[in-house]
């Protein structure tokens, strides 16, 4: 058996008795100043060991979520018609889709941006619009109206079916021969004077430019049926009535007029206009766009290549001046991929607070043309995409917190030769932003406790010995002169 003498010799910690030691004021207060250092350091290490660590890496765009990227957005236009606004994408390898509908939702607003109605519903793309093979006789069927006499007529006739017009106009030019020769019929069936149920007019926009705005006119022809009674909306004091998108031939004409006035013939005016029943022609009509504003949003699905997202004036059947077009606009959001949830974002900026800043930058800015620059202006937007990943390690495995793609953006107003548009031009770039998380070893946290706490103890004991020392030898040399 080994005894308890042989063991006392490996002890590392060997005691001072009592009576043998002393205490002295120097080092009580190294011992308060060290126990202050390592309460710092302590708080130093504790803060460095709970602080995110992250490292940055620059590598080749591997995505996941394969070659298309989405782009969400939301634009007010205060000055471009929903009946007319186009949503276009184009690429650089040739793709180019024109007025998507499919995830684009319209709604007509006012100049102060605020919505005049529920959804604005484009209806279905209808057949190539047919203008008859009639020659222009030089007669007129159709009753002229003036911003003088607009409202007269407005409430004199139980319909009344305008047709706006610009004389420079190709598609105006087209249909001026088979509208006169409809008003002719119309008019010889049912007399003004002696029937009185239906009219049919047309307005010049280019003498009478205020009344055509007025009505919310932005391309030609434009053709406007009121009826009576349901021509003004009371919240709002705009005109509230329903466009013609058929056929322009004259048989076509005609038979829609005839569709319109039949329900009167049957019953009273007044219940015709409470239950418009369905008939042939229903799908032709559609209610006109209530305010001379836009507000597009949606999403839409691009190639990961540059290419363009543009919105414009776009119609196979009318023409635009082109000089009256403004497409100013305000955005609300605009960004690419898969919406972040704001739970998600928030957790990744706890652990870096400069992610994010770039997701959505266009957010809130207005990009308004004042004509001082002048007509004829198309607003366009430069963006570089840059591809952003978070991943975590809190463990053994990898968990990727968040994906998502920031960009800056370089705006511009110029003038242009063509039709006037708001052009978005992406590019995404090859390469892409990695942030990984660097987990740290609690480990080594203790271990950095442990230094911090020894090495101040014995550093402080070290200089305790020395003051110690000093002290004693100039108590002697004190002692030795009073000697």
């Amino acid at each position: 058996m080994v005894s308890t003498n042989k063991l006392k010799s490996v002890d590392f910690y060997r005691k001072i008795p009592r009576d043998l030691t002393e205490a002295s004021l120097s080092g009580a207060g190294l011992s308060i100043v060290a126990a202050l250092a390592m309460m710092f350091l302590f708080g130093m290490e504790l803060n460095n060991y709970l602080t995110v660590d992250t490292s940055t890496s620059v590598i080749v765009d591997n995505s996941s979520d394969g070659e298309f990227l989405r782009i969400d957005f939301n634009l007010s236009f205060p000055s471009l018609s929903c009946e007319f606004a186009s949503v276009d994408v184009s690429d650089v390898l040739g793709t180019n889709r024109l007025n998507i509908t499919k995830t684009i939702r319209k709604f007509s607003i006012d100049h102060d941006l605020k919505p005049t109605g529920s959804e604005f519903n484009s209806g279905p793309v209808l057949h190539l619009i047919n203008h008859g093979d009639e020659v222009d006789e030089g007669s007129e069927g159709s009753v002229s109206l003036k911003a003088h006499n607009f409202d007269q007529y407005l409430h004199q006739y139980p319909i009344l079916v305008v047709n706006f017009y610009a004389p420079w106009c190709y598609w105006s030019n087209r249909l001026k021969p088979s509208w006169e020769k409809a008003a002719k019929i119309i008019r010889e069936r049912y007399d003004p004077e002696i029937d009185g149920r239906i009219l049919l007019a047309k307005v010049d926009c280019t003498e009478e430019g205020d009344l055509c705005r007025r009505n919310h006119i932005q391309g030609y022809p434009s053709i406007r049926i009121f009826r009576k009674g349901s021509d003004i909306r009371d919240e709002h004091g705009h005109h509230d009535h329903e466009s013609y998108y058929g056929d322009r031939d004259t048989d076509s004409l005609v038979k829609t007029m005839e569709g319109l006035v039949a329900p009167i013939a049957v019953e009273s005016q007044r219940h015709a206009l409470e239950h418009k029943p369905e008939n042939a022609t229903e799908h032709l009509k559609r209610p006109a766009p209530s305010a001379g504003g836009c507000r597009i949003e949606g999403y839409v699905r691009v190639k990961k290549v540059p290419g363009n997202l543009m919105i414009s004036a776009r119609s196979g059947a009318h023409s635009f001046d082109s000089t009256q077009m403004n497409l100013s606009h305000v955005i609300s959001h605009f960004s690419f991929g898969m919406k972040v949830l704001p739970r998600v974002m928030s957790d990744v900026k706890r652990l870096l607070p400069y992610i994010g800043r770039s997701y959505d930058r266009l957010n809130g800015r207005s990009f308004i043309n004042h004509r001082d620059v002048g007509a004829n202006v198309t607003i366009e937007h430069y963006l570089q995409v840059v591809k952003t990943e978070v991943v975590t390690r809190r463990s053994s495995a990898e968990h990727k917190l968040i994906e998502e793609y920031e960009y800056t953006a370089h705006s511009s107003l110029a003038q242009t030769m063509y039709m006037p548009t708001a052009k978005f031009h992406f590019e995404l770039s090859p390469m892409q932003v990695l942030i990984t998380e660097n987990p740290k070893s609690f480990s080594h946290f203790i271990t950095n406790v442990c230094a911090i706490i020894g090495g101040v103890f014995t550093v402080a004991g070290i200089l305790d010995s020395i003051l110690h020392n000093t002290f004693r030898m100039i108590k002697k040399v004190e002692l030795g002169k009073n000697f």
